[in-house]
């Protein structure tokens, strides 16, 4: 499983729809609002670095009132949480 932590600017006044409309992206696991630089903080986890490129640079961008993204892709986890067991169930 690829991670990547994408930091999200928003058009003031627009937070709650933005998202409401990231959370629904298949691939989108958690969405923060956030106090800082960054409006929002969005959690990826897709199955290949292709699908992180498809949700940060055709999906999420075509969301109105998005005004900026800075993309981190994650290397490691140090987590007290067994996350990919958890996302494992089913597969």
């Amino acid at each position: 499983m690829v991670t990547a932590i994408v930091l999200i600017d928003v058009e003031h006044g627009h937070f709650d729809r933005v998202a409401q409309a990231l959370v629904q992206l298949k691939g989108i696991t958690e969405v923060y609002s956030v106090a800082g630089q960054h409006d929002l903080v969005a959690v990826l986890r897709t199955p290949t670095n292709e699908g992180i490129a498809d949700l940060v640079t055709r999906q999420i961008l075509a969301i109105e009132g998005i005004t900026g993204t800075q993309t981190l892709m994650a290397f490691k986890v140090y987590s007290s949480f067994d996350l990919e067991r958890m996302f494992a169930i089913g597969a």
